[in-house]
C-alpha cells in the first residue's frame, strides 16, 4: 500500500522538481525521472537504431549520462524529456560513428589481408630454414675447431676478416689462413654452399 501511495505522490511531482532532488543527490527522485522518461527513450532509440538490443544499451547510457550531468542540466518547460531525447540523438549518431569506423577498419583489415603472403607458405619455409640450419652445423662439426670460429664469424655473421681478428684476439693473416684452409676443406667435403646459406 505505501509503495502505490509513493507512485501516486512521484507522479505528481514534476520533472523540475524530480531533477532538483536528483541533483542533490536523491537517486529515489533520479530512479522516478528513469521510470518515467525510459520507455520514451528506449522507443525513440529503438526506430534510430531498429535493434531491441542496442536500444537498451544505448538507454542505460543515455541515463547514466544524465546522472553524470544532472547539475548541468537545463530542463525545457520543466520536462526531462527533450533533454534525455537530446541526449538519446547524440548517443545514437556516436554508436553509429563509432560501428562505422569498426566497419572501415575491418574493410581495410580484409584488403590488407589480400595483400598478405600465406603464412602456411613462411611457416613451410621456416621449417626448411631450420631443416638447412641443422645439417649446416652438423657439417660444420667436420672442421677444426679454430676453422669453425673463423666460418661462424666471416661467412656466417658476415664479418670482414679485420672485424673476425678482432672478435678472435689474433693476427689479421691467422684468419686469412684459417679461412682459406677451412673454404678448402668444406670445397673437398662439398658442403661451401650448405654453409654460406644455412637459414
Amino acid at each position: 500500500m505505501n509503495g502505490l501511495r509513493v507512485v501516486e505522490v512521484t507522479s505528481r511531482v514534476s520533472d523540475g522538481s524530480l531533477w532538483e532532488q536528483a541533483t542533490a543527490g536523491d537517486a529515489e527522485a533520479f530512479g522516478a525521472l528513469y521510470d518515467r522518461h525510459a520507455q520514451a527513450v528506449y522507443s525513440f532509440l529503438y526506430r534510430r537504431t531498429g535493434s531491441w538490443s542496442d536500444a537498451e544499451d544505448l538507454t542505460s547510457t543515455v541515463f547514466l549520462h544524465a546522472w553524470r550531468r544532472r547539475a548541468d542540466v537545463v530542463l525545457d518547460r520543466d520536462s526531462a524529456l527533450p533533454w534525455l531525447l537530446r541526449a538519446a540523438d547524440y548517443t545514437a549518431r556516436n554508436e553509429w560513428r563509432a560501428k562505422l569506423r569498426y566497419r572501415r577498419a575491418v574493410a581495410a583489415a580484409h584488403v590488407l589481408a589480400g595483400n598478405v603472403r600465406d603464412h602456411a607458405d613462411e611457416v613451410a619455409g621456416r621449417i626448411d630454414d631450420d631443416g638447412r640450419l641443422q645439417r649446416a652445423r652438423e657439417s660444420l662439426k667436420r672442421l677444426p675447431k679454430h676453422e669453425r670460429e673463423i666460418v661462424e664469424l666471416c661467412i656466417w655473421a658476415g664479418l670482414d676478416q679485420q672485424a673476425a681478428a678482432v672478435a678472435l684476439d689474433v693476427p689479421l693473416g691467422t684468419v686469412k689462413s684459417r679461412l682459406s684452409r677451412a673454404r678448402k676443406h668444406l670445397r673437398e667435403l662439398n658442403l661451401l654452399t650448405t654453409l654460406e646459406s644455412p637459414a
